[in-house]
């Protein structure tokens, strides 16, 4: 991760050069949080970064059914993945008539379906070839996969590896990116609605912690500062990557009871985590405000730590959860460190499929240090 972080501070310095007379230069930082966590997964799950960082742009290859390859744009594919998913995971009996649907939301969802499969299936079939030439020596997610034995101790097959790694893109990118970018809106409003409460702790923690010749943070330095990680929480309390509950039935046969209610075996539950992290009767008045200090130990109340649940809980909790928070504390550190920031909108806009995106998040950006 730590070349990829590097080669995205080089780019964001490039930005900043281009500052005005302020020093400051605007840009919308989505697209960039969208390129580093592209890359990241990318190196983790397929040993090579998608190059995003580098073009400064949504692209790279995928491959379509019949083997040739074509440059596609990833997050726009996973965005409308995202919201024909949601759809029909709420509404699976129109899944046998998705395709034939008014809605351009249908076909170009489905379609986009199929072009995450091929950029998974483009990483796989180039790493099959390394391996027939003996030239694979990569450390990597799809490594352990091609190495790992299926029912019966039999290799996996192709479409089954294949499978597995698009699973990783799918869960690894635009959930790290919308969050990154949020938290660093939060920060920044946080800083706007109370000046002088935020930003001076974040910088004077991270000022102690990393290398002033430091281009990037290490996580080793950041893993345990606790203003930094309540900073992360608190962002992601507010933002709330996951925009629906997740469904879950009730499996009991003589179903469960919930403060005095009811539901019978078959029912469908699910438990929106934005919900629960704006619900003013766990979190206060205050629910609204970006206040970080709310996750101090001293502060957080045993139904606010059962409340807080950004990966969701139990055996169905988001495996990748201690690799996102890594990411998350590594952007948000090396940005804070190394940059000023001014927030140049008043609100975070943000569609809602699968995950919750924000449009866009306009800063003027110089460097810090």
């Amino acid at each position: 991760m730590a070349e990829n972080l590097r080669n995205w501070v080089r780019k964001l310095d490039e930005i900043t050069a281009r500052g005005g007379t302020d020093g400051y230069a605007k840009v919308d930082l989505m697209p960039w949080c969208t390129y580093i966590a592209f890359d990241v997964i990318g190196a983790l799950a397929f040993g090579v970064p998608f190059g995003m960082v580098e073009k400064g742009k949504d692209e790279f290859e995928t491959q379509l059914p019949d083997g040739s390859v074509l440059l596609t744009k990833g997050a726009e594919i996973l965005n409308r993945r995202g919201e024909v998913s949601s759809t029909l995971g709420w509404l699976p009996s129109l899944r046998p008539f998705a395709r034939y649907l008014p809605d351009p939301c249908f076909s170009k969802g489905l379609a986009s379906i199929q072009d995450l499969h091929g950029i998974a299936a483009r990483a796989v079939s180039d790493r099959l070839a390394e391996m027939e030439k003996q030239e694979d020596n990569h450390l990597d997610i799809l490594a352990l996969l091609l190495k790992s034995k299926g029912p019966g101790g039999l290799p996996m097959q192709p479409d089954e590896i294949t499978s597995e790694a698009l699973t990783q893109l799918i869960a690894g990118s635009d959930t790290v990116s919308n969050t990154s970018c949020a938290i660093v809106y939060w920060i920044l409003a946080g800083e706007r609605d109370a000046p002088g409460t935020i930003l001076p702790r974040l910088h004077q923690e991270l000022d102690t912690a990393i290398s002033s010749s430091a281009a990037i943070a290490s996580y080793a330095r950041v893993k345990s500062l606790p203003f930094l990680r309540r900073c992360v929480d608190e962002g992601m309390r507010l933002h709330s990557t996951s925009a629906i509950g997740l469904p879950r039935l009730v499996t009991a046969v003589s179903g469960v009871w919930f403060d005095e209610i009811h539901f019978p075996y078959g029912t469908v539950l699910s438990v929106p985590s934005y919900t629960v992290h704006h619900d003013a009767k766990i979190w206060g008045n205050d629910v609204g405000r970006f206040n970080p200090d709310r996750f101090l130990a001293k502060n957080l109340t045993s139904r606010q730590k059962m409340a807080f649940n950004p990966f969701s809980h139990g055996p169905r909790a988001c495996v990748g959860q201690n690799v996102a928070l890594m990411e998350l504390s590594l952007i948000v550190a090396t940005l804070f460190r190394r940059y000023d920031f001014v927030l140049e909108q008043k609100v975070l806009e943000c569609t809602e499929g699968f995950s919750k995106k924000p449009v866009e998040c306009w800063v003027r950006i110089k460097r810090r240090i």
